[in-house]
């Protein structure tokens, strides 16, 4: 057996230890290009292995916060050019996991590597500020200080990517982790919490645990050594945190879903157009985020455009990622390809044309995995439910819209914000859309994916609870602010006193 097909048994990592669930229990990770085989094992964790991880964690806490930021920063740059080596490496593994084209996959990992970059040269920057002090011989200043122990938990669509985004920042700020990720994609963060240690970092920093959003995820969240929770996933799961956290003031910040939308203005590069809609909604399978589910075009192009696009979708070569000229790999398991499949039917349903795809892929070695035909919707309205709930596959639904006034009020209208796009050669209308548009990415000429890590990431209204990842916002959701005023006068000063 080749080494790629060997099945990994991994256990949790406590404490630096590598131990099994407390019960025994264990669950598969599997290969959505071909469910039969399975990558790997590992422990199917409970409350009682939560505990001791936030334990492990609580103990390296003290240790880990009297270092040095420069010497967190060190570590962290380390461990990001561990990432660079084993770029390749990583890739192929996230690609057997979660099924990415490989150029994907190793898109991914670079982020990881970008963002350690970045974080780790925050480590030498200042990180408070120093302000005059209204009373003579007094000086005043802020600065960061760590919560604790922190609580993150992952998604399975970049599975190297988004815990460094968490992980990275909640290291630099002084905190100790306990990190679940999700449960499809468990080795490729088993990897990067190897990385971290072979970088340096003390045993119990971070703290690995594996199973079940209920099982083990909850009562992470609900865990009173917990100081805050990180969560990046599905609007159900982020109510039910947001819903746990509030009575115990805990802190938590949340990156939710998103119904994203390209505009196209008539007077666009429809060739430039074509290609952003293609990349923002068959990329990764459509399982982003930022996902360009929702193409709102101005009628005066409508035909033209759709016409383009829909001879480009008959192109797109379904497959294993690792197959070298795949464009979309499969979709994450079975569940998801049923509920992909369901929005097809609701569109149908509602009167939404399908123009291609709308079918599960089942012909020859496609039928060993999870994959389903890349999609596109037309004879869409904006008020229909393809267009207003998140799918997170590789479905798209074309909106014609009259006018500039329409096409924002269409972007605008549905629950979600976090990114929005319009293509246009008009400078008025360029800016007038980055004012208007709701979201809390928006692009100018190109798709509604591609944000990069020095920038803060995140959105609005149902995408979230205000917080941002990345940019130079990281470590706010890792750090509290401190104020401190030293009075070097020798005697009694009053402030805020009316003298």
């Amino acid at each position: 057996m080749s080494a790629e097909v060997a099945v990994v048994e991994a256990g949790n990592v406590i404490g630096g230890e590598r131990r099994p669930a407390a019960d025994g229990q264990t669950f598969e990770s599997r290969n959505p290009a071909r469910h039969a085989e399975v990558v790997g094992v590992v422990p199917r964790s409970g409350a009682v292995d939560v505990d001791a991880a936030v334990r492990a964690a609580a103990d390296a806490l003290p240790g880990w916060r009297r270092t040095p930021w420069p010497r967190r920063g060190e570590i962290i740059l380390r461990a990001g050019l561990l990432l660079e080596q084993r770029k390749e490496e990583l890739a192929r593994l996230m690609t057997r996991e979660m099924g990415k084209v490989l150029v994907e996959a190793r898109g991914d990992v670079q982020e990881g590597i970008d963002m350690a970059k970045y974080i780790a040269g925050q480590s030498r920057l200042p990180f408070g500020d120093t302000v005059p002090s209204e009373l003579p011989d007094k000086w005043a200043m802020t600065m960061r200080q760590p919560l604790g122990v922190v609580g993150i938990i992952t998604p399975w669509n970049f599975p190297i990517a988004i815990p460094t985004w968490k992980l990275f920042p909640a290291l630099l700020a002084g905190n100790a982790v306990v990190f679940k990720p999700a449960e499809d994609t468990p080795l490729c963060a088993l990897r990067l919490v190897e990385i971290l240690e072979e970088a340096g970092l003390p045993a119990g920093v971070v703290n690995i645990i594996f199973g079940l959003g209920p099982e083990a995820g909850e009562p992470l969240v609900r865990h009173p050594g917990i100081a805050a929770v990180s969560f990046t996933g599905s609007v159900p799961v982020g109510r039910r945190i947001s819903e746990i956290c509030g009575p115990l003031l805990k802190r938590c910040s949340l990156e939710l879903g998103g119904k994203n939308a390209i505009v196209v203005m008539a007077d666009a590069d429809l060739e430039l157009a074509v290609d952003g809609a293609l990349w923002g909604a068959f990329g990764t399978s459509g399982q982003r985020c930022t996902a360009s589910s929702r193409l709102v075009v101005q009628r005066r192009v409508l035909d033209q455009f759709t016409d383009a696009l829909v001879a480009r979708v008959s192109r797109l070569r379904l497959g294993d990622g690792l197959v070298e000229g795949v464009d979309v790999g499969p979709v994450i398991n079975e569940k998801q390809l049923r509920r992909i499949h369901g929005y097809t039917e609701i569109g149908r349903d509602e009167g939404g044309r399908v123009l291609i795809g709308g079918e599960v892929a089942s012909q020859g070695e496609l039928g060993q995995g999870w994959f389903y035909l890349p999609t596109v919707f037309a004879d869409v309205r904006a008020d229909m439910r393809i267009a207003q709930e998140e799918i997170f596959g590789p479905t798209t639904a074309v909106i014609p819209v009259e006018s500039l006034d329409d096409a924002l009020a269409v972007a605008n209208d549905t629950t979600y914000g976090l990114s929005l796009a319009l293509y246009t050669r008009d400078l008025r209308t360029a800016f007038r859309a980055i004012d208007e548009l709701e979201a809390g990415i928006v692009y100018v000429n190109a798709p509604t994916i591609g944000a990069e890590i020095q920038l803060p990431f995140g959105g609005i209204k149902s995408t979230g609870n205000g917080h941002r990842e990345a940019g130079l916002v990281a470590l706010d959701q890792f750090s509290e602010w401190k104020s401190i005023y030293v009075d070097y006068g020798g005697r009694l000063q009053r402030a805020q006193i009316d003298t």
